[in-house]
């Protein structure tokens, strides 16, 4: 993964979570991840697996139209 698209990552992370006013801690707590590695995926430090990316998409589409502007917004 290039470090612009890991940024992008982190950003787009870090954004869902805030759009769903939840704490790293509540958000690592809905992913099955610890608040370590949300730190750490915010931060640019590490990439999620995976799976985590699967269960972070699963966050988006919860968040329905909201989820949709965040995508749209990290596409372009």
């Amino acid at each position: 993964m290039t470090a612009t698209k890991q940024r992008l990552v982190a950003d787009l992370i870090r954004e869902i979570r805030s759009r769903q006013g939840l704490t790293q801690e509540k958000f690592a707590a809905r992913l099955g991840v610890t608040c370590l590695t949300v730190n750490r995926w915010e931060n640019g430090r590490a990439k999620p697996s995976p799976l985590a990316m699967e269960k972070i998409e699963a966050q988006l589409r919860e968040m329905g139209v909201q989820g949709k502007v965040i995508t749209k917004a990290f596409e372009s």
